[in-house]
């Protein structure tokens, strides 16, 4: 049945029985709202202040309804066209999660949702710096959310916690650096350690040898010559390494 046919079906029952028009049980249905032509803001209101949902059923809703739907759920801004920076703002403050449903929102609006949680980033297209930085400070690993987060972004999050690394895909040689000058075991969570890497942490704990793979015959020559008994972790040590350690005074 098209809405046209119901309308008048339901003008009939109203006409014979005066509780039941649409002026009077649009209150009680949110819905009959559909079939009012040109329904006064105060109606809107009212309807959305019984379900928030019910302005889908409203053509053109103002501002002033829109902000009422969303105040009370912000959730029904997925049934707003074109909803303003204001009532992108009210929604995400009445649910965060509404940001899913708000194309291209403004920086702002963006910053709203991630200062309440990080990991509402992964429904922002292209976050600013700005933004990228609120959202791993708020949950860290929520970085793993990022498609190429910048390397400030990166180098702030690993300076507060070293562990984060792991939550990084592809973190540049200065922040792996950077992780291993301050903590030379976290090598063991970055794949494919250049070389400049691998000494760094060599240098700085010649152990954690045993958290890299194939260390080239200069990695292994720093380990050993730092401590002999380094070998024992080093699965394919070069002749010249074995020779090294022959060499120097070694207690089994």
């Amino acid at each position: 049945m098209d809405k046209e046919k119901l309308k008048n079906i339901l003008i009939k029952i109203g006409e014979v029985n005066p509780e039941y028009t649409l002026d009077k049980q649009v209150y009680n249905v949110g819905e009959l709202i559909r079939f009012i032509d040109n329904p006064s803001e105060t109606v809107q209101i009212a309807v959305i202040e019984q379900d928030p949902y019910s302005i889908r059923f409203i053509k053109n809703p103002s501002k002033t309804v829109q902000l009422a739907a969303v105040e009370q759920d912000g959730l029904s801004i997925r049934h707003i066209q074109n909803p303003s920076e204001k009532i992108q703002l009210a929604a995400v403050k009445q649910d965060d999660y509404s940001i899913r449903f708000i194309e291209n929102p403004s920086e702002i609006v963006q910053l709203a949702a991630v200062e309440q949680d990080g990991y509402l980033i992964r429904y922002i297209q292209n976050p600013t710096e700005k933004v990228q930085s609120i959202a791993v400070k708020k949950n860290p690993s929520s970085i793993r959310l990022i498609e190429n987060p910048s390397e400030k972004v990166q180098l702030a999050l690993v300076a507060e916690d070293g562990y984060s690394i792991q939550y990084i895909q592809n973190p540049s040689e200065k922040v792996q650096l950077v992780v291993v000058k301050k903590n030379p075991h976290l090598i063991r969570f970055i794949e494919n350690p250049s070389e400049n890497v691998q000494l760094a942490a060599i240098e700085k704990d010649p152990y954690s040898i045993q958290y890299i793979e194939n260390p080239s015959e200069k990695v292994q020559l720093t380990a050993v010559n730092k401590h002999p008994r380094t070998i024992i972790h080093i699965k394919n040590p070069t002749q010249r390494v074995i020779k090294l350690v022959r060499s120097k005074e070694f207690d089994t």
